[in-house]
């Protein structure tokens, strides 16, 4: 964040939910507005299921649960029995409480199992949707910088592919990790991340899921 110019006030190493909400709103409509959401919502930890309270930290409850409804999930319905149950004063036993640690520890590795199907069927379906559209040229922001090249995440689709640091540019670029960007040694060109940035396709690779694109 500091590299691209945000901050975020901190207290005794935690970030509060309103100064979280501050920076979204900081960053409202401007090009790197999708890539710091994203990173905000990956540096929180991921939602467990758990007989423990341990509250929401994005809504800042104390106490928490969730159903939806219709029933949608496994979760859900135990939510439900356990409210039904709650409601006419039936006690949970022991030997219950200890059947539902196993089965929120189950229903959070599915959960886990869901989302990553989710994104890779997304991914293929970007890869697949843009291996029509080769040779365009296209609105990005970049999205990550190693010593291997660019990643860059598309304005209009969100697909993310890399420039090859060889396809970059016509000079010799050094990458520097502190700063995340790579420097041109001759012309001193930098791309930084966050940078908007406009590129054109040049190869799409369905079974890999990877896209390839060069600046413009």
């Amino acid at each position: 964040l500091r590299v691209m110019g945000y901050h975020l006030k901190t207290s005794s190493g935690k970030v509060a939910g309103a100064e979280l909400n501050r920076l979204l709103e900081e960053v409202k409509g401007k090009p790197e507005e999708y890539l710091i959401k994203t990173a905000t919502l990956r540096s929180m930890s991921k939602a467990i299921y758990t007989t423990k309270n341990i509250g929401h930290f994005g809504l800042a409850f104390d106490f928490y649960t969730h159903f939806t409804s219709p029933i949608r999930r496994y979760p859900d319905l135990v939510i439900h029995r356990l409210i039904k149950a709650h409601a006419g004063g039936t006690p949970i036993t022991a030997e219950e409480m200890q059947a539902f640690d196993k089965l929120a520890l189950h229903a959070s590795e599915r959960e886990v199992a869901a989302s990553d199907a989710e994104r890779d069927s997304i991914k293929m379906k970007q890869v697949e949707f843009l291996a029509g559209r080769i040779g365009e040229e296209f609105d990005a922001v970049i999205s990550g910088v190693t010593d291997r090249g660019l990643y860059v995440e598309l304005q209009e689709t969100h697909a993310d592919g890399m420039i090859n640091i060889r396809n970059v540019g016509d000079d010799f670029f050094e990458y520097e990790e502190k700063q995340y960007r790579l420097v041109g040694k001759r012309t001193h060109k930098a791309y930084r991340l966050g940078d908007p940035i406009k590129v054109k396709l040049l190869a799409a690779r369905i079974p890999e899921k990877e896209l390839d694109f060069i600046p413009v």
